[in-house]
């Protein structure tokens, strides 16, 4: 039996020296001292020796089992080390390297749009306000004097939600709505000057049309609000927003919310052409003067106040300031097209 532990002690150290990685290691240390391995398999022997035989082999057995432990130990250390230089070597970073940097982002251009026409009104004293994007069919048609069948829900092509009980909403005159009932029902009374931005839907795509895009509509309600008022606070908008005196053309249109209502439209030049050429008229926003059924609808007197109201799309001013000339490349997420205006 003496013969057998030493062959198994040489056979261990051996093997243990020879381990090339951890989970070699591990393995040996299981078939030498795991449950079943070949040393504990001699410590089961001891019940059947006599009692001074018992402790002198259980000795050697327990000094085996120690100094195979102890090899097992060292050599994990020293695997362990190996794995690590290894480690270092293939990983090594130069410090003297120049650094990579990081990018630069910028804002969307339609961003920057949104912020400067926020920025030029609230110059002009309008305040800021926010909505639902889900609207119900009362803020978005019904107070907006556009009933069930009326034909302007038609030429929308409207995104409908919840079996027809909802709606994306068309404009951003929900908005507009909201703070009028909210006005209200504080018992407060105008004037009220607001803006709102914000996505709107339509079923519409092409290149100066999008299903989803920007809106900020304006309002202002007040005794004695005219058309004149409204006239002046676009054309300072419009001359401020593109930096320099822009010419607008007031033209009579349609609009359910408003009597009279106009499409505005601004001489606009190619500068290509040179500066001698005369330019073409360019549809730019609607507007015109609070219909007194909407007034109604949200509990203002309309005998007591006037107001008006405009619309205009963000992406049309983009275009214009930017020179773009297909509305798509907005959303397109085309980093060399964004790159132009970080």
């Amino acid at each position: 039996m003496s013969d057998t532990l030493e062959a198994i002690q040489h056979a261990a150290l051996a093997e243990i020296a020879a381990a090339a990685e951890s989970r070699a290691l591990e393995q040996l240390r299981v078939n030498y001292l795991g449950k079943k391995g070949r040393v504990t398999e001699l410590l089961k022997q001891l019940g059947a020796m006599a009692p001074d035989e018992r402790k002198a082999f259980g000795d050697r057995v327990n000094k085996v089992k120690d100094l195979i432990a102890a090899a097992i130990q060292h050599r994990s250390t020293q695997l362990l080390q190996a794995e690590l230089a290894a480690r270092l070597a293939s990983e090594t970073i130069d410090v003297t390297l120049p650094g990579r940097g990081d990018g630069v982002g910028g804002l969307h251009p339609l961003t920057r749009t949104l912020q400067r026409i926020e920025r030029l009104f609230n110059e002009l004293g309008f305040e800021t306000m926010d909505g639902p994007e889900i609207e119900d069919d009362f803020h978005n048609f019904g107070a907006l004097n556009i009933p069930e069948l009326h034909p302007a829900r038609a030429m929308q092509d409207t995104f409908y939600v919840d079996n027809g009980a909802r709606v994306l909403r068309t404009h951003t005159s929900p908005v507009q709505i909201r703070t009028m009932q909210a006005v209200v029902a504080a018992g407060r009374t105008p004037p009220i000057r607001i803006i709102c931005p914000g996505r709107v839907y339509r079923v519409d795509s092409d290149r100066t049309h999008s299903p989803m895009f920007h809106q900020v509509e304006g309002l202002y309600v007040a005794e004695n609000v005219r058309f004149s008022d409204l006239k002046y606070d676009l054309q300072t908008f419009l001359s401020r927003f593109f930096e320099q005196d822009v010419e607008a053309l007031f033209r009579p249109s349609y609009f359910p919310f408003v009597e009279p209502g106009a499409d505005v439209h601004m001489r606009w030049r190619d500068p290509s052409k040179g500066p001698d050429h005369p330019g073409r008229w360019l549809e730019l926003l609607g507007c015109g003067m609070v219909h007194p059924k909407v007034f109604e609808a949200v509990g203002i007197d309309p005998e007591k106040y006037t107001g008006y109201a405009f619309g205009m799309g963000v992406e049309r001013l983009t275009m214009l300031r930017y020179g773009v000339d297909d509305l798509r490349l907005f959303f397109n997420n085309d980093l060399r097209f964004l790159r132009q205006f970080a």
